[in-house]
């Protein structure tokens, strides 16, 4: 069994609480069903927001699931470089499993397909 990092990343289109859970909503059940997970094997979950979106912690959305109440989350703002994609909500998910590192399969959602062209498409594949 190996700790492994799980990336993935989503946009939304403004910045509301509606859109901010949906989106972190669908992005979780992405890496969820394409890894085969369950909460039990998660150790934690990193939550970044570009600091464009403001109106809801991402948090919110997954501690809502059922099963996901005591899994460690955190959210912060992710670095403000100049340039960089905007609206954008990432994930680091930190899972005990028996999968190699080519096994993982990361998720980029939305306009984050852009951070990782090289992950979004074999996933789409």
């Amino acid at each position: 069994m190996y700790t492994r990092g799980i990336r993935g990343a989503t946009t939304v289109t403004s910045n509301t609480e509606v859109e901010i859970m949906k989106e972190t909503s669908k992005l979780l059940e992405e890496i969820v069903e394409r890894n085969q997970l369950e909460p039990e094997a998660i150790c934690s979950v990193w939550i970044t927001l570009t600091q464009d979106l403001d109106a809801a912690f991402p948090a919110k959305a997954i501690r809502e699931l059922d099963g996901w109440e005591l899994v460690p989350l955190m959210c912060s703002l992710e670095v403000p470089v100049k340039g960089a994609l905007e609206k954008c909500i990432r994930f680091m998910f930190h899972v005990n499993t028996a999968k190699s590192q080519k096994e993982i399969q990361h998720v980029y959602l939305n306009g984050a397909k852009a951070l990782r062209p090289d992950l979004a498409a074999s996933a789409e594949s």
